[in-house]
């Protein structure tokens, strides 16, 4: 009796490991392709200049950053502005030059992005200050403190209703401009392979 329950106990895990082994293992190929995608980031923005002639008079209000899994992004709050309206020009200089004085701004970073928007930082009845930045500063409540992109964000001056703002980023990377309502929006790759 002790032989035949020993048996089949023998014979029970014997066909409960053939039945595991029957089951097709998924491959490991498998889950590559989400993996693939959780990393791939955008390419092709390239790192020439972005212009759009719009103007408007609402004054700039703010200038805030955010990073992202694939870029490093600034946006520009221009409220009351429609897209029509929003007009902008960011490229790559050598050195960027206060509009006026012809004053040159120190930008610390790999490269330097110059970020002219046509919308003054200022009241344009009155002439008082909208948003509060000084010339060759950086920009108020900005932090790029953990950015794998953005290195210094630099408020350049505000002349004849257009803003101009010095960004720092670690090397000549790719860039894209987008407008949105009551905003413009720059993101900078963190690489040009669109790997993170």
């Amino acid at each position: 009796m002790l032989k035949n329950r020993t048996l089949c106990v023998a014979l029970a895990l014997a066909c409960s490991t053939l039945a595991a082994a029957a089951v097709p293992a998924v491959p490991a190929v498998a889950a590559a392709p989400t993996a693939a995608r959780a990393t791939a980031c955008p390419t092709g923005w390239g790192s020439q200049a972005r212009t759009d002639a719009d103007t408007t008079t609402n004054p700039l209000r703010d200038i805030r950053t955010g990073r992202h899994d694939c870029y490093d992004r600034m946006v520009v709050d221009l409220p009351g502005t429609a897209r029509s309206g929003l007009g902008y020009s960011v490229r790559y200089v050598d050195r960027v030059h206060q509009d006026g004085s012809g004053r040159p701004v120190s930008v610390a970073g790999g490269a330097v992005l110059e970020v002219r928007v046509a919308a003054p930082s200022y009241d344009p009845e009155t002439g008082a200050a909208v948003y509060p930045a000084r010339a060759g500063r950086p920009l108020p409540g900005v932090d790029l403190t953990g950015y794998r992109t953005f290195r210094d964000a630099r408020f350049v001056g505000s002349f004849e209703g257009e803003t101009q703002v010095g960004l720092g980023v670690r090397a000549r990377l790719p860039f894209r401009v987008l407008q949105f309502q009551d905003r413009i929006v720059i993101d900078v790759a963190h690489t040009w392979t669109g790997r993170r």
